[in-house]
């Protein structure tokens, strides 16, 4: 793929995952995050090509801008797409698959001080809330959702939603939901727990009334 398809296919991605968006010129003008991944891909090639302090300065011109912060050595995939992006943070040695969906606020953030891998990595087709925090070194499975406000530090497995600070991750929702954002159908492994224990008791306080009689 040349450039130009490239550029092509990332404005065909905003049309895509927004429906908010009327024309062209809008996108190309009003789209912050399109600006940020556009910068990212400039500083990266500097990154990869040991243009160490100029990918770094260049970042930083386009964090100025949008208020999305990516560092140059991050890897991106294609069809990437920053909704309301202010806040954002990628860090260095994150890896982001196809087809994610990040919204504002989203960190991508380290828990080392060493020099290795430090950041997360995001499969395909991942959904990541508002202002949700991911830290470290861990892995967030293909087609997995992370709530909004979720702080998550341990590996998210494919198909799951990761839900709460810290992150549970529960296996329950439909693809259709996750295609239409419908965040407030996601399950919660917390409120699923205290249904099941309440189930629990009822039946025991039956059984102990039948004793009694």
């Amino acid at each position: 793929m040349n450039i130009f398809e490239l550029l092509k296919e990332d404005i065909q991605t905003i049309f895509k995952k927004d429906p908010a968006v009327r024309s062209w010129p809008e996108v190309l003008l009003c789209y912050p995050g399109l600006h940020a991944i556009w910068g990212h891909r400039i500083s990266h090639y500097l990154w990869k090509h040991k243009f160490f302090f100029l990918a770094r300065l260049f970042s930083h011109i386009v964090r100025f801008f949008t208020g999305i912060e990516i560092h140059p050595g991050a890897t991106i995939g294609r069809r990437f797409f920053i909704d309301h992006g202010m806040g954002i943070v990628i860090g260095e040695t994150a890896e982001i698959g196809d087809d994610v969906l990040l919204y504002k606020g989203v960190v991508l953030g380290g828990t080392s001080l060493e020099k290795k891998k430090r950041h997360p990595t995001l499969g395909n087709n991942i959904v990541v809330g508002s202002n949700a925090i991911v830290l470290g070194a861990i892995t967030i499975g293909d087609n997995a959702v992370i709530a909004a406000a979720s702080v998550v530090t341990h590996s998210v497995p494919a198909n799951a939603t990761a839900v709460g600070i810290p992150a549970r991750v529960s296996i329950g929702y439909t693809q259709s939901e996750i295609c239409n954002l419908e965040h407030s159908k996601l399950p919660d492994p917390i409120a699923d727990a205290m249904k099941y224990i309440l189930s629990e008791q009822r039946k025991l306080e039956e059984r102990i009334k039948k004793l009694e009689k």
